[in-house]
């Protein structure tokens, strides 16, 4: 009795431990965001009445694709993984899960995302995700030990999301599709030279080529932040004027993008850790304001 007491506890832990590195391995919380930027997407695409079905379609694809492209980068990434304090309690570089076992898990989910979408949605938003995956696979991953443009290159895989949900619902991608790319796709930029600053040691360690490398005054990092938060402020208003949404969520709109360009500055004035770590934890909380604001105020 005693014995299967404690088994009982111990397979608990043993599944919770699984359950876990899974939600690791496939970056639950950027799964959920892409998740959330494709919802947007298809929302802000599909005709009155919504189609709730459908909506749950494109995003039940999307977050099968995107869990596998998570799985298949940090497969690719196990080695600098190991090497960084952030990442080395990760499941492959920690020794907890086989390689072989994310890869061929990762090539699963993606497979299956794509098809699934193919399948039930459209071959449009089947193509982007497809596209979505490869770039982020092929160009983004490697581009990390080559080059600096690796930020960028990164930043249109995570911002091609919105444009599959408009594609499955309009199956076309029009210049709305196009604004909310760009809204995503810049407002990744400064986050990630936030995070790239903070942890410019790590990723020197790993052989990572960041801006943020060489930038030990972090006046580079936090430039091309505000730059880019000044540029998003003026991008972001574009859903008014393309009639997706109507003209009181600029006034949303505006005010937090000004809030966004005035903690970039702050950055740039101040050049600390913990004026990076304030416009990371701004910029996380600026994305799903912004889209809730255009979601409230659809035309």
């Amino acid at each position: 009795m005693k014995t299967a007491a404690l088994e009982k506890p111990n397979l608990a832990a043993s599944c919770n431990r699984v359950v876990a590195d899974l939600a690791e391995l496939v970056k639950a919380r950027l799964t959920l965001l892409v998740l959330f930027t494709t919802a947007v997407g298809f929302y802000l695409g599909a005709e009155s009445p919504i189609n709730y079905v459908a909506l749950f379609h494109v995003v039940f694809g999307t977050a099968a694709a995107a869990a596998g492209a998570a799985a298949l980068n940090q497969w690719w990434e196990r080695g600098a993984d190991a090497l960084m304090r952030r990442t080395r309690t990760r499941p492959i570089p920690a020794g907890r899960m086989p390689p072989l076992q994310a890869l061929v898990f990762g090539i699963v989910l993606s497979v299956f995302g794509v098809g699934y979408l193919a399948i039930v949605c459209n071959v449009l938003s089947a193509a982007l995700t497809a596209i979505t995956v490869a770039i982020y696979i092929f160009a983004y991953t490697p581009l990390k030990r080559a080059s600096t443009a690796n930020t960028a290159v990164g930043a249109v895989p995570g911002a091609i999301p919105p444009m599959i949900g408009w594609a499955a619902a309009r199956g076309s991608i029009g210049a709305g599709a196009w604004a909310l790319f760009a809204i995503v796709f810049l407002w990744q930029l400064p986050h990630f030279f936030a995070i790239a600053w903070m942890y410019r040691e790590d990723y020197s360690r790993a052989g990572f080529r960041m801006i943020s490398t060489e930038d030990r005054s972090g006046e580079r990092s936090a430039s091309q932040s505000v730059f880019f938060c000044i540029l998003l402020l003026v991008i972001a208003g574009l859903p008014a004027f393309l009639g997706i949404v109507n003209f009181a969520y600029l006034a949303v709109e505006l005010l937090l993008g000004s809030f966004f360009v005035a903690v970039a500055m702050h950055f740039l004035r101040m050049r600390s850790a913990s004026a990076a770590r304030l416009l990371f934890l701004v910029s996380i909380i600026y994305l799903p304001l912004l889209l809730g604001a255009l979601i409230l105020t659809k035309s």
